[in-house]
């Protein structure tokens, strides 16, 4: 007979925030990524093109860790005209000592939600301008919210940009951060107008076509791209890798095959095999990050199994303190 405990995104809500410590954890990953003999393949995916839905499932075992984690991640990007959100999943914990399942966490996409915002942070605290004020964020979703409360976990951001397709989302997201964050939040038409005079910028979106052109940008900028998480998709021109002074790729191998720099390769404005720095040597001390107050920095955060294992086990851990979650006996 085995024990294991259901966690609910209610229970999960209750016990893991976007928090210093969330923050803290996924660094550790990365970190864990750059000097540990960490095991993550390759993401699988599944595409459902007729109804904008594509399904992706990540893990890693973390030598060290008691367990490690699989996460079922969909997207279904035409769920909100239909009231649905796009992205829900769940993830599941085993032991590493023996497979059993330890612990079966139905966040709808939450713990998604938390870890990728994180990993915006940890880019941010080790790539942009100690002194960074203001955000100029791509985007109306949760991740648009999410990756400014986030930023503001490392940097002294004092005002905010929202850029979307939809000027009303960008709007209703606006009214709501600056009221949440309690700073000046606005909405811009123009994406340009967005990125002028930001210090950090993020782009939080699944389009396929670029939204950030590389003559916007301006000296000392540093840039986290989180939306292309998928081969057809393309959130900055090509160009964008090109200008930069420093790209770095949360897990080069992913990014060379899904992320921005798989765009800038089929460009031809990058060789297939340059190398790059990853944000886990960064974080780890093994490689620079910003050297110069005037660098141009790209960030390509595809997602890594990594995080899921680490968000996953922080739940756990949280959980299991404060006696959240249903036991169930098989």
């Amino acid at each position: 007979m085995s024990r294991m405990i259901i966690l609910t995104e209610a229970d999960l809500r209750s016990v893991v925030a976007l928090d210093a410590e969330a923050v803290a954890c996924v660094e550790d990953a990365f970190r864990a990524l750059a000097t540990k003999a960490v095991a993550m393949p390759p993401i699988l995916r599944l595409d459902i093109p007729e109804h904008r839905g594509e399904v992706d499932v990540k893990t890693a075992y973390v030598p060290g860790l008691d367990g490690f984690a699989i996460k079922i991640s969909p997207g279904f990007f035409g769920n909100p005209d239909i009231g649905l959100p796009s992205t829900n999943g769940m993830m599941v914990l085993l032991s590493a000592k023996t497979g059993l399942v330890q612990a079966l966490l139905l966040d709808n996409g939450y713990l998604t939600d938390v870890r990728t915002a994180a990993a915006g942070a940890v880019a941010a605290k080790h790539l942009s301008r100690q002194d960074s004020r203001v955000a100029a964020i791509f985007g109306a979703g949760m991740q648009a919210r999410q990756q400014l409360q986030a930023l503001r976990l490392v940097r002294p951001i004092r005002e905010a940009r929202i850029w979307a397709r939809d000027a009303a989302k960008a709007k209703k997201v606006a009214a709501d951060l600056t009221v949440a964050l309690g700073i000046p939040v606005v909405a811009t038409a123009d994406p340009q107008v967005a990125v002028a005079g930001a210090d950090i910028v993020v782009t939080t979106t699944p389009s396929e076509t670029p939204i950030l052109k590389a003559a916007w940008l301006e000296p000392g900028q540093h840039v986290t791209a989180m939306g292309s998480d998928a081969a057809h998709k393309n959130e900055i021109e090509p160009a964008v890798i090109a200008k930069a002074d420093l790209y770095v790729a949360d897990s080069l191998s992913q990014t060379r095959r899904l992320g921005e720099l798989h765009h800038a390769i089929k460009a031809g404005l990058v060789p297939p095999d340059a190398a790059f720095a990853e944000l886990g040597r960064i974080v780890a001390g093994l490689e620079q990050g910003r050297s110069d107050e005037n660098q141009i920095i790209i960030a390509d955060l595809t997602g890594t199994g990594i995080q899921d294992t680490a968000i996953a086990t922080l739940a756990f851990a949280r959980a299991g303190s404060a006696g959240a979650g249903a036991p169930f006996e098989s």
